[in-house]
């Protein structure tokens, strides 16, 4: 194979990410990298500091497309209508790339102030979504939690084949998107009373 010209650190984290879609984050190696690469591995070095900087690299990736999935979604919707459209493209992200789920699991570090504006950046969209329904900020974030528990964890579970019976599992998450909204909904109702 014959080196890439130009080589990148934007280069060097798609690569990554091939393998990671292809085998799993436990199978990431700088090796095999610089192999797909068509360089020697100390060359990466000039790139990226090593396999756990390429990995926040990975994780920065990940969240910010993310980010722009769920915005795109949620773009000109409201209410229930934007909630469901947020779940949708959450799990149709997760559908296509099921071994990114631990990028999108992790908090970031506190003092890593890039990732962290990253995936704040993920939380105010939803946040946004969840505005009509009357929210105040620590009541946004309680929503939002559970909403990401719910979005992510059914996708999780969905990419590592843990839904067994033959029963449709599209089906299970449009119940689970109601459930959602209709519990969104009544806690919204809820916190007006107080």
């Amino acid at each position: 194979m014959s080196p890439r010209a130009g080589l990148t650190t934007e280069a060097v984290v798609a690569l990554a990410l091939e393998i990671v879609d292809e085998s799993g984050p436990e199978a990431l190696t700088l090796a095999k990298i610089a192999e797909r690469a068509g360089v020697a591995a100390p060359s990466l070095y000039k790139h990226v500091k090593g396999l756990a900087d390429l990995r926040r690299l990975i994780d920065l990736r990940v969240v910010r497309e993310m980010t722009e999935t769920l915005r795109t979604a949620a773009t000109g919707r409201e209410g229930a209508d934007a909630v469901a459209a947020l779940a949708d493209a959450y799990r149709a992200y997760l559908r296509r790339h099921p071994r990114r789920t631990q990028a999108l699991a992790t908090a970031p570090d506190r003092g890593d102030a890039e990732l962290s504006t990253a995936t704040h950046a993920v939380a105010e969209v939803a946040f946004a979504v969840l505005r009509p329904f009357g929210f105040d900020h620590a009541q946004a974030v309680h929503a939002t939690r559970c909403l990401r528990a719910a979005v992510h964890g059914f996708a999780e579970l969905e990419a590592s084949g843990g839904f067994g019976r033959p029963e449709d599992v599209g089906q299970s998450f449009e119940v689970l998107k109601t459930m959602l909204v209709q519990g969104i909904t009544d806690y919204a109702r809820k916190q007006k009373k107080h």
